[in-house]
């Protein structure tokens, strides 16, 4: 789990359920899994999801312990920014500043759309999952719907297990093919359902918005999440920039956020 993972997750831990609020009492794990999930069913279907993306996208599916042993084991992350970033970058310097010239074009083209530098969106890649060889393994419904039962952030995973399924009905991605990190992370930049949904584009025009195998969609998406939350072109993305504000939206974590900018700066010097 990369460190935007963890601090995304650690964020929205103090939401915990509240004993006595009684509409997640009545919606989240207090009960049968199987009868939960036929209420969650019924609750797509008022919402106007097609029977046949909730029937293909929940079939089968099932609680995941591990996903919830994960949840209620994650530690604070307390590593400094020199310690961060001198694990992080020297080992994806080379291989970014190759995919800067491999996806050079590419990477122009989104330039030009969204504002926002091949940079800052190869360091991302890279330090997200080695640029797409890391994407995780967990099979993501399983994974929403898992924390969605539960009752500890049971209203936020819900609404994701929505997106999921609406990913699923647009026809970008197979339920089979929906797997990533533990949280419900899918994609080479651990895109959540709802920013999926909200921010992906299908920048290779094969019909598909596809963040797990298409690189032109990665990338185009990625930029278009920062453009989404105040990317502002032309401009600096140092820490202080308006630019590094927008990098902060994407992991909260300073931490996280110096090392992407630092990471983009080398990139930008050995290009």
């Amino acid at each position: 789990m990369t460190l935007r993972s963890l601090s995304r997750a650690l964020a929205v831990s103090a939401a915990l359920f509240i004993p006595g609020a009684s509409a997640l009492a009545a919606s989240c794990g207090t009960g049968n899994f199987d009868a939960w999930l036929n209420e969650f069913r019924s609750e797509a279907a008022a919402k106007g999801i097609s029977q046949s993306a909730i029937a293909s996208g929940l079939a089968g599916v099932t609680l995941d312990q591990a996903v919830l042993s994960r949840d209620r084991s994650q530690r604070a992350f307390n590593q400094s920014f020199e310690e961060f970033s001198g694990r992080m970058v020297p080992p994806r310097l080379a291989r970014g500043a190759n995919m800067m010239k491999q996806y050079g074009s590419v990477l122009a083209r989104i330039e030009q759309s969204y504002g926002v530098p091949g940079e800052v969106l190869v360091a991302i890649w890279g330090l997200e999952t080695d640029f797409g060889v890391n994407i995780g393994k967990f099979p993501t419904i399983r994974s929403l719907a898992t924390l969605a039962y539960d009752c500890r952030r049971s209203e936020m995973f819900r609404a994701e297990l929505m997106d999921a399924l609406r990913i699923v009905e647009r026809g970008d991605l197979a339920p089979s093919e929906m797997r990533g990190a533990w949280a419900g992370e899918l994609g080479q930049t651990q895109f959540m359902p709802s920013s999926y949904i909200k921010f992906a584009v299908d920048f290779d025009g094969n019909g598909r918005r596809d963040l797990l195998r298409s690189a032109p969609d990665v990338l185009a998406s990625t930029a278009n999440y920062l453009a989404g939350h105040g990317w502002q072109r032309g401009k600096d993305w140092e820490p202080g920039s308006a630019n590094f504000a927008a990098i902060q939206q994407w992991n909260k974590s300073e931490v996280y956020s110096k090392t992407v900018a630092y990471f983009a700066s080398q990139l930008g010097r050995a290009s």
